[in-house]
């Protein structure tokens, strides 16, 4: 009986979790909705600064106009929230941890947002503008470039969720390391296997352009080996409260 009114608890409040969390996602996007030709404008800079004089992106489908910047400020709202909902998962499973775990997972949550953020901010920033200026300077002379405002839509967030979760390789690495799945040691010797892998994953996540990949692939590689030293420094620090 007692089984059964805790499971019925953690119900309870997994429901209040998903409804505040849907909550802060729809508030969000009613506060951006009306700033949505806006943020499709802000979205569209890095092509259009590359497009010859007298060109525009155009909309193939009749409701392209009004979907598109409709999407993007519902994923926008979406990315804004990340703070708030992976703090929700934390009220909903910190009840559940030991105190040593907590002090663990806290600090992996913002550093994870923080990072998703700086891989979203690189690949508009620097890998976009890079990647459309040698997009719009190989095209065939004779050709207009048209790009349909719901292809780049899809192509950018890709691109941004691409970037944002690779960003997230140093707290992988951690929680790996902690959970007592591999030790920096064993992440050390499988280094040379590691720059074949994210060089693998960069031609799958990124257009099949030389440049988008290694911009992909060379940030993930600078992470792992990051998260392979605060790994070190981390299992030093665990060993210390054992002793």
């Amino acid at each position: 009986m007692q089984s059964q009114v805790g499971l019925l608890d953690h119900l309870v409040d997994l429901r209040k979790t998903l409804l505040r969390s849907f909550a802060a996602v729809a508030i969000l996007f009613l506060s951006l909705v009306y700033f949505a030709r806006d943020l499709y404008r802000w979205l569209a800079d890095p092509l259009m600064v590359h497009l010859p004089a007298g060109t525009s992106m155009i909309a193939t489908d009749v409701g392209a106009p009004f979907f598109a910047p409709f999407k993007l400020t519902l994923m926008v709202a979406v990315l804004l929230a990340i703070p708030f909902l992976l703090h929700q998962i934390w009220r909903f499973i910190a009840p559940g941890l030991y105190k040593h775990e907590r002090r663990l997972i806290a600090p992996l949550l913002i550093s994870s947002s923080l990072l998703f953020y700086a891989g979203i901010a690189f690949a508009y920033y620097v890998v976009l503008p890079i990647a459309f200026g040698f997009f719009t300077s190989m095209a065939p002379e004779g050709v207009t470039i048209a790009t349909d405002i719901s292809s780049y839509l899809d192509f950018v967030l890709k691109i941004f969720f691409a970037f944002g979760i690779a960003f997230e390789i140093p707290v992988a690495i951690l929680l790996m390391v902690w959970s007592g799945t591999v030790t920096p040691a064993q992440l050390r010797a499988k280094r040379a296997y590691v720059i074949v892998i994210v060089f693998i994953i960069g031609m799958l996540l990124t257009p099949p352009d030389i440049i988008s990949q290694t911009l992909l692939a060379v940030p993930m590689w600078i992470l792992y080996e990051l998260g392979v030293l605060l790994s070190r420094f981390y299992t030093k620090k665990l060993e210390e409260p054992a002793e």
